[in-house]
């Protein structure tokens, strides 16, 4: 079961990841929900999380987008559903039907691409469509959040009446208007609104003539707002049947509330499936920022996220417009614990943090920006030990602090533990607070503890270098300025820089030589050479990559060149049966020619005739026997099928009269045939041997042998084939 506690999440910045995370939510409740966001407790529980993010982002990219799931918050209709006697207003019911109405479309949805979502799919399969609760309320609630006129017979008569009594109060009004208006008692404005009502604007010096109710005056007091008396009788009666609206239109909400509140069950499915899609669209949405992915998780002991960023440090800098450096870095059983050394400001507790950070994120269901190659293991426990965490409430110092947490790395390390720890050994006497740090390490090393730690003890680096599946790595610095790279070198300690970098920082000369001089001279000495292999591999690694480089260029060169002479080879080929087949055109030309002139000289056309007819047959039998005709009809088919027959009866007859001559004639032809490989095979072709290569009729001169190859001159172009291919025609004519 995973443990990875709270102190750990604030030390990898968690938090503030959730935060970015929540901002991309539709709803309050996702956002709240976000931030309630912890590490899955086991492997079986994470995957399908992931892969519904991951298929979420995969139609964030594709043309089967997800449908807008925008939804009300309906706790408080929730709440009041599980009072009895209560009852919900139109509006309320309004939020349900929409709710109701976005999670049947979504169902649909899913159940129509469950090819393309299938864990989306198989997560929604669990709500069940209850169409009753929509039907039920759209009959009762308008999509203004009124209820319906029909939604029963009083209302309907009450409403009746209500209009009818409405347009009495607006008669009797502009009847009481027309008459004090011609009676001169009316002021200019004629008619003002008090309290909702209309109300005559009458002259203060007229106003005993009005019957009716004062509701007020003006601010002279020079007009009096009266209120007829005709029209106060029906606003009574208006009064009173409003009133028995207002109970109709409970008793019926009391009812609809009630056929509602069975599905009270249903509606908090809904809202938690609702507040979850939400949750996983904000997840999908943070993975297309920062251009995150589903590494592969696999059940191997090993971790290795290749091209890995800092989530938080990513988006900051791209605010900014400063560049991002990803790190690769490997965990297996060969390579258990990292040891990264090096100066300060290189980046090592960026590295650190950047694989905690991504390691909760993933087991979080929250995709990691990494290459898609990356893959990982699930660990059950993630401990750190980042910063200075001085604790005043408990009267902790800075060393007792970490010494309480390793107390606790040690009681919890195992192999389904990654640990890290940033500045490991510091906070005491460096050569007592190294020891202890090195025991540390040792117990981490036997409890088969994946991890990472920083450290600029030189003790800690000999430890690493010395335990078999221990490695030392480094954070690249420039040499010369002692700008960091912030690229990850495995396999060799760093430096620390302490006086270089205290020499660019203007530190003066002089007192940086005293230093050195109070430092013991193997210490010194140690890092110096640190310092000088970190150079030398710089440069080694600068010389490869130029290398590489250039490999990469001879490669595409080379490509470029065989591609040139495959084309080449293919014209070659293309002309030498273009060549062939105009020798043939030649050759049948001749013998046109040689039959015409014959005519001419004898003038004899029967034996033109008849020799053309010859040649012309003969040629068709050649032709015939290269390329036969496939009969079409069925009587064609039938006839080739019985000369077939005939044929092969006369193939047996023959066969058994010739059989006894054949074997005879075999034997000889084996020795033949022997000698003639023989001779073949022992033939070493020679410079102006005439050959033609097997399947051409076309005759060449070999020209050139160059190892197995041969250039054979035609004539009009030259051609390079094996001599395996070539057929002798004529030795080379020796020269007198």
């Amino acid at each position: 079961m995973s443990s990875i506690s709270e102190k750990t999440l604030t030390d990898l910045e968690f938090f503030t990841v959730l935060k970015k995370v929540g901002g991309n939510c539709i709803s309050d409740l996702g956002k709240e929900a976000t931030l309630k966001i912890r590490p899955l407790k086991s492997k079986e529980l994470l995957l399908p999380e992931l892969l519904q993010v991951n298929e979420y982002l995969s139609s964030l990219e594709n043309d089967n987008r997800i449908p807008s799931h925008y939804f009300d918050d309906i706790q408080k209709e929730i709440h009041l559903l599980k009072i009895e006697n209560s009852y919900l207003e139109p509006a309320s019911f309004l939020k349900i039907t929409n709710n109701a109405n976005t999670i049947f479309e979504l169902l649909k949805f899913f159940n129509k691409f469950k090819l393309i979502y299938p864990t989306l799919f198989r997560f929604s399969e669990e709500i069940e469509i209850q169409k009753e609760l929509i039907e039920n309320i759209k009959v009762i609630i308008t999509p203004f959040g009124d209820v319906q006129d029909n939604a029963s017979i009083l209302l309907k008569q009450l409403r009746g009446e209500i209009n009818a009594i409405r347009s009495k109060i607006g008669a009797s009004f502009n009847k009481a208007l027309n008459l004090c208006n011609s009676a001169g008692y009316l002021d200019e404005i004629r008619e003002s609104v008090v309290e909702n009502q209309r109300v005559l604007a009458v002259q203060a010096m007229h106003r005993k003539k009005v019957k009716g109710s004062l509701l007020g005056t003006s601010k002279t007091g020079s007009i009096v707002f009266i209120a007829p008396e005709t029209t106060l009788q029906f606003a009574r009666e208006l009064q009173n049947l409003a009133y028995d609206e207002h109970q109709e239109i409970v008793r019926i909400l009391k009812e609809l509330t009630d056929s509602t509140r069975i599905f009270t069950p249903d509606l908090i499915e809904y809202q938690k499936y609702l507040v979850k899609l939400d949750v996983i669209g904000a997840k999908a949405k943070y993975a297309k920022t920062v251009h995150a992915c589903l590494p592969k998780i696999t059940s191997e002991r090993k971790v290795f996220l290749k091209d890995a960023f800092h989530p938080i440090l990513l988006l900051n800098n791209k605010e900014k417009g400063l560049e991002t450096f990803p790190q690769t870095l490997e965990l297996n059983k060969q390579q258990q614990i990292i040891v990264i050394s090096g100066p300060n400001a290189g980046g090592k507790s960026i590295t650190l943090k950047t694989i905690g950070l991504l390691q909760a994120m993933l087991q979080s269901g929250l995709l990691i920006p990494v290459h898609f190659r990356s893959e990982t293991c699930f660990f059950e426990n993630i401990l750190t030990d980042i910063g200075d965490n001085q604790s005043i409430e408990n009267q902790l110092s800075t060393y007792s602090y970490r010494l309480k947490n390793m107390r606790d790395f040690l009681r919890k390390c195992d192999d389904k533990t990654l640990f890290l720890i940033d500045e490991f050994g510091t906070g005491s006497d460096p050569e007592l607070g190294g020891a202890l740090a090195e025991i540390f390490l040792e117990e981490f090393y036997e409890k088969k503890a994946f991890g990472i730690i920083t450290t600029h003890y030189a003790n800690l680096k000999v430890l690493a270098s010395e335990l078999e599946n221990v490695v030392n790595a480094n954070m690249q610095f420039d040499e010369k300025t002692l700008q960091p790279l912030f690229k990850l070198f495995i396999g060799q300690a760093g430096s620390s820089f302490t006086f270089e970098v205290a020499q660019k920082n203007g530190i003066p000369f002089s007192l940086i030589n005293k230093a050195k001089k109070r430092v013991k001279v193997e210490k010194v000495r140690l890092d110096k050479t640190i310092s000088k292999l970190q150079q030398e591999r710089n440069i080694l690694q600068k010389t490869s990559e130029t290398l590489e480089l250039e490999k990469s260029k001879a490669i595409k060169q080379s490509d470029h060149l065989s591609e040139k002479q495959q084309k080449i080879q293919e014209k070659l080929e293309n002309f030498q049966e273009l060549y062939d087949s105009n020798q043939k055109m030649l050759a049948y030309g001749r013998k046109i020619n040689e039959l015409i002139n014959k005519y001419f000289q004898t003038n004899n056309k029967k034996e033109l005739t008849t020799e053309f007819n010859n040649w012309l047959a003969n040629e068709k039998g050649k032709f015939l026997k290269k390329n036969p005709v496939k009969p079409v009809t069925k009587t064609e088919k039938l006839k080739v099928k019985v000369e077939n027959k005939k044929v092969e009866e006369k193939l047996k007859i023959t066969e058994k009269e010739v059989m006894v001559e054949v074997v005879k004639v075999r034997k000889i032809q084996q020795k033949e045939a022997v000698i003639t490989a023989k001779q073949k095979s022992d033939y070493v072709y020679k410079v102006k041997d005439r050959v033609k290569i097997l399947g051409s009729n076309s005759t060449g001169t070999i020209e050139k042998i160059e190892k197995n190859n041969a250039f054979i001159n035609y004539g009009f172009f030259t051609t390079k084939t094996t001599l395996s291919k070539l057929e002798l025609v004529e030795t080379a004519k020796k020269s007198k």
